[in-house]
């Protein structure tokens, strides 16, 4: 598989726009991830965060704008720019049917994995999965689950790792664990992780970089700790109830 030039950004995003009829789900967002980096996409319920997420995937096909992926054209080299890129998110679970580690072979075989067996072996002693290869994904806890849809997201060791809120519904102790996993993979395999979540706290944990969404817009755009200073918020999460009870006051705020 080619591999993009390090110079270029894992992802480049440029004036994307999604229509459904009359509705503008995302109207001309332009903005990069660059390896080994987190940016997190926040906003609430509405704003287009999955939307922009599913036509990174390839699942929407955008009405305009474009999308590449570690230098890959989406539209023009589809399969080669997918290749590079996972996902994973706590509304996707894997099939609760089958086993984790036929769940983690399925999909080894589907992004054409090399030496899958030894893959395989080695995330189920990263995700701490050893124990259950054998258990059918649908008994498993809540948290375990969330660590197999992980796990199923580094098989081809990614360059762009799409994360549409991957800790919700688990409890804390897990949440941080996970949050501690992503973020060694960007740090160790160069990667960039492209992060929505409606969880202040672990966004000024985690990100390094923060865009606000707002009725499919980016309004705002920087380090997290860098714009609770800039707009006097006692907290990221005070600045995203503030953007997003009062979206036109802000948008002239992005650069």
């Amino acid at each position: 598989m080619m591999v993009a030039e390090p110079s270029e950004g894992v992802l480049s995003v440029r004036g994307l726009r999604r229509r459904f009829g009359d509705l503008a789900a995302v109207d001309g967002v332009s903005f990069d991830v660059h390896p080994r980096e987190i940016v997190g996409l926040v906003g609430p319920n509405g704003a287009g965060k999955t939307t922009i997420i599913n036509m990174i995937l390839g699942v929407l096909e955008p009405t305009a704008g474009t999308v590449r992926i570690a230098g890959f054209d989406l539209q023009r080299a589809r399969s080669t720019a997918l290749a590079c890129t996972n996902f994973a998110a706590a509304h996707a679970p894997l099939p609760g049917n089958v086993t984790v580690e036929q769940n983690l072979r399925v999909f080894g075989l589907i992004y054409g994995v090399k030496d899958l067996s030894a893959r395989i072996e080695a995330l189920l002693d990263d995700f701490d999965l050893r124990g259950h290869r054998r258990t059918k994904c649908g008994v498993l806890s809540s948290g375990e689950q969330t660590r197999v849809t992980l796990a199923k997201a580094m098989l081809n060791r990614p360059r762009l790792l799409l994360l549409d809120e991957p800790t919700a519904s688990i409890d804390p102790a897990t949440a941080r664990e996970i949050r501690r996993r992503i973020a060694a993979f960007a740090a160790s395999d160069g990667g960039g992780v492209l992060w929505t979540s409606h969880n202040m706290y672990e966004v000024a944990e985690v990100c390094d970089r923060v865009l606000f969404l707002s009725h499919g817009r980016i309004l705002l755009e920087g380090e997290p700790g860098a714009l609770i200073r800039e707009h006097s918020a006692a907290t990221l999460e005070d600045l995203f109830v503030s953007i997003a009870n009062e979206p036109l006051a802000a948008e002239g705020a992005a650069p």
